[in-house]
């Protein structure tokens, strides 16, 4: 039983991984594709390594809930199986919540960019295989509502 359910949680988890969107600066959503965006210039003053926390969805609970809900009811007879039901839901939702924020987590960067009309802004993107910065550099700010994304 105690395989089985790890099997289950390890389905969750990777399930969870799988439905979290991108922050990175070179992925864009469906609804951006196609989309008019503004695009200022300027230079990076300041790179800081951040963590980006991971989404808090109620599917991460609800799925650790029912998997706990099932493995909890399978301990004991009668009333017992049906404490266990409801101690293993909730530890279940509890774990789950907890693993959907922590698969999800990931490392992002602080970027400060002084813009060419000499405002400075600071956009947080998770990090790029495909992109590095470097202070001094040269880049884009690209806006597209209450988005905003660096791209060399």
């Amino acid at each position: 039983m105690k395989f089985s359910f790890f099997l289950l949680m390890l389905a969750v988890a990777t399930g969870l991984a799988g439905c979290a969107s991108s922050l990175s600066g070179d992925t864009y959503s469906r609804s951006e594709a196609r989309s008019v965006q503004q695009v200022e210039y300027g230079v990076i003053e300041q790179l800081r390594p951040v963590n980006i926390e991971g989404t808090k969805t109620p599917v991460g609970k609800g799925a650790g809930a029912l998997i706990g809900g099932l493995a909890g009811s399978s301990i004991g007879h009668d009333t017992t199986s049906s404490v266990m039901a409801v101690i293993g839901a909730v530890a279940g939702g509890l774990a789950g919540a907890a693993i959907e924020e922590g698969v999800t987590r990931t490392s992002g960067v602080e970027i400060t960019v002084r813009l060419d009309n000499g405002r400075s802004v600071a956009i947080v993107q998770a990090l790029s295989p495909n992109e590095r910065f470097t202070v001094g550099e040269r880049v884009r700010l690209i806006r597209s509502g209450q988005n905003a994304r660096v791209a060399h």
